[in-house]
């Protein structure tokens, strides 16, 4: 690896930059970046990553970094990767396991804290990927009829790094200082300008792969292997995908021109008074499709 700092997008990389109890303060700054002032939060508590359901035979999730604020509100920070079916499902899944761990026996009677699901994306998502500027998605229920914040207890945040393109010179906020740094870390050779406060002088230290210990060099040399192995099998799918996607769709613009001249002739000849017969037996149209003409 030629590279200077840690890869953020590896398993390992992300899970000791904002995963350990040594960086933690790194996980705080970035979490307050990212809620941009709708909450504040003084200090993070590192819970367990993985979380087990009611029952032996349920199934079981682990997030990249859990942690808890002061008040008690769940915070998952998630860095995905690549893009996956049912992206959203597993994200509204995994915020599920915070909300059912707050039951309490008894006389509880429902009060919830706070939980927030972060997703880091290295993809775009489908629905949205025409708005070059719009990468910071704040989601949370919503009165659809009023358009107001139907229950504020829950949210996910998305960002789709890809999207991110703003250069040192365009960095203002914390959260743009957090996005550059997260998306160019891999291939800087030292810290930007731009990024003189306090947390990120911490945060490019401990960044430096130099400064891994022998065991933790190994693992990171490994989970940087798997990265880029999936990135690559990612790719070819893609590319793949793509091939067939135009493939079939000069099929289907084939057909579609043959269906059309059929549909013109017989245009031409119920104009010319030829029976519906007639015409049917020399396009193959039925006799409904001839009287929609």
């Amino acid at each position: 690896m030629s590279g200077r700092y840690i890869n953020p997008y590896t398993d390992f990389g992300f899970k000791y930059l904002f995963g350990t109890e040594p960086n933690k303060e790194n996980t705080l700054e970035l979490v307050n970046a990212l809620l941009q002032g709708r909450e504040h939060i003084r200090s993070l508590t590192l819970i367990p990553t993985e979380q087990l359901g009611d029952t032996q035979d349920d199934r079981r999730s682990v997030f990249d970094v859990y942690c808890e604020n002061e008040q008690g509100d769940k915070i998952i920070i998630e860095m995905q990767k690549a893009d996956q079916p049912w992206f959203k499902d597993r994200s509204v899944y995994y915020s599920s396991f915070p909300i059912r761990s707050q039951g309490e026996k008894g006389k509880w009677l429902f009060g919830l804290k706070a939980v927030y699901t972060i997703g880091i994306l290295n993809f775009v998502f489908d629905d949205d990927k025409d708005d070059e500027e719009y990468y910071h998605h704040v989601v949370q229920l919503m009165d659809v009829e009023k358009k107001t914040v139907f229950y504020d207890k829950l949210t996910y945040i998305y960002l789709e790094m890809p999207k991110f393109r703003k250069t040192e010179d365009e960095l203002v906020t914390m959260t743009d200082k957090w996005l550059y740094a997260l998306k160019h870390l891999p291939d800087l050779l030292e810290r930007p300008k731009a990024l003189q406060e306090r947390i990120f002088r911490k945060f490019f230290d401990v960044a430096e792969i130099a400064a891994l210990s022998k065991e933790e060099y190994a693992k990171y040399w490994e989970s940087e292997k798997i990265f880029y192995d999936n990135v690559g099998a990612f790719m070819a799918a893609r590319a793949k995908g793509i091939a067939e996607g135009e493939a079939k769709g000069r099929a289907e613009g084939r057909a579609e021109g043959i269906e059309e001249n059929k549909r013109e002739n017989a245009r031409k000849m119920k104009t010319d008074g030829i029976s519906f017969e007639l015409i049917s037996k020399y396009t193959g149209l039925s006799k409904e499709e001839i009287k929609a003409l």
